[in-house]
């Protein structure tokens, strides 16, 4: 990046600070800040291990510094300006997660946009909030688009200031579906059958919440599928199955036909294989269900992550504080474009062309001198594909 580049987006990042009130995270004051100037060269520079006490006033600091990007952490400390982790002095942390599209199983790098990305990486947050609210039961939680590939959550509850790693290292597992075994989304019960001599097991899957009813979910979906078709079709998908012949296919079909009631009610021992077939679904409910979170951060408990309300460096566009009822019209490439920098057009010098989806807007921007929306100059700039244009 020239320097008349640099120069012209910390003049526009200061006017869209000037324009903007910030709010602090709770607790700020005890918690670690850090910053990325504009600062030359390929290398970045980040400035951290500062307090809220020697930053100053945060919106004042904006102002002074424009800094490329500003970070807090998330744990806080009776120290926080202290130059060592150790001196610092723990004392809790949020509880953190991030989604970023890049790393998304779904994503396609290099074919996906921007958009189609983002698309998919909403789809992953509302996974993550089922989990967080409905498994976890969560209330304290802050939701943030980050400004760039992806979304960040903050939970704030009470009960998880104070976890230490390996703990919210079993969290990250839960979301993640690490390790999960069908036996443990499976309730068993003793039962007496009439005319039996011997007590047997009920095998029952949880429908009620969790993994078993996700697992549950699938599985009547896919017996449903069964239904609808034919006999032939249906025997010819269920022997698609590793281990499942015409024999056990044509029991399976039979099963389904015969014991919806129960089969509703999760019962998976009507049949020997129905129950086989629903073992196939735990890991199909952990390849579908889980969300894709970036595990470092969660585990961290003295991660730094992006300050809500500041401007991304490498897209210009705003880090976003988003209520629950907000996320679904939410749409992070128009919803986040700053208005500092809608209304007029500038030239900047574009080395990098192509598809550009923006402000509600798409954009074929040729290589060369181009007069553009600021926004999306802006955009190709801190992204790397444009240079100021010489006055």
């Amino acid at each position: 990046m020239e320097e008349r580049t640099r120069a012209y987006l910390r003049g526009r990042f200061r006017d869209h600070y000037r324009r903007t009130e910030i709010t602090p995270p709770p607790g700020a004051n005890e918690r670690e800040w850090g910053f990325i100037p504009w600062t030359e060269g390929p290398e970045t520079t980040m400035v951290r291990h500062r307090s809220l006490l020697e930053l100053g006033d945060i919106s004042e600091f904006l102002v002074r510094k424009r800094p490329q990007h500003v970070y807090f952490s998330a744990g806080r400390f009776r120290d926080p300006g202290a130059s060592s982790m150790h001196e610092k002095d723990w004392q809790a942390a949020d509880l953190v997660f991030d989604l970023d599209a890049d790393h998304l199983p779904s994503v396609t790098l290099g074919e996906d946009s921007y958009a189609e990305m983002l698309a998919k990486c909403k789809d992953a947050l509302w996974r993550l909030l089922d989990f967080l609210e409905d498994d976890f039961g969560f209330e304290d939680l802050e939701i943030v688009f980050s400004g760039g590939r992806g979304y960040h959550v903050h939970v704030r509850d009470e009960n998880v200031l104070h976890l230490e790693r390996e703990h919210r290292r079993e969290i990250v597992d839960y979301v993640r579906g690490i390790g999960l075994e069908f036996d443990a989304v499976i309730e068993t019960e003793t039962v007496a059958g009439i005319g039996r001599k011997t007590p047997t097991e009920r095998r029952t899957l949880r429908t009620e919440g969790g993994w078993g009813a996700r697992t549950h979910a699938l599985l009547m979906d896919f017996l449903d599928e069964l239904l609808a078709l034919d006999d032939e079709d249906a025997l010819e998908r269920l022997q698609a199955f590793d281990g499942i012949g015409e024999g056990k296919a044509t029991a399976t079909l039979n099963a389904a036909r015969n014991n919806r009631a129960q089969l509703e009610a999760g019962n998976v021992t009507v049949h020997t294989a129905i129950a086989q077939l629903a073992e196939r679904f735990a890991d199909r409910a952990v390849e579908r269900d889980n969300a894709p979170i970036d595990e470092p951060v969660t585990t961290d408990t003295n991660r730094l992550i992006r300050l809500p309300g500041s401007l991304h460096g490498g897209s210009g566009l705003k880090t976003v504080r988003l209520e629950r009822d907000e996320i679904a019209d939410f749409d992070p490439l128009d919803d986040a474009v700053p208005e500092t920098f809608r209304g007029h057009e500038i030239t900047v010098d574009v080395t990098d062309g192509g598809e550009v989806e923006l402000g509600g807007d798409s954009f074929t921007v040729s290589e060369g001198d181009q007069s553009l929306p600021e926004y999306v100059a802006v955009f190709l700039m801190a992204r790397g594909r444009a240079e100021k244009e010489k006055e």
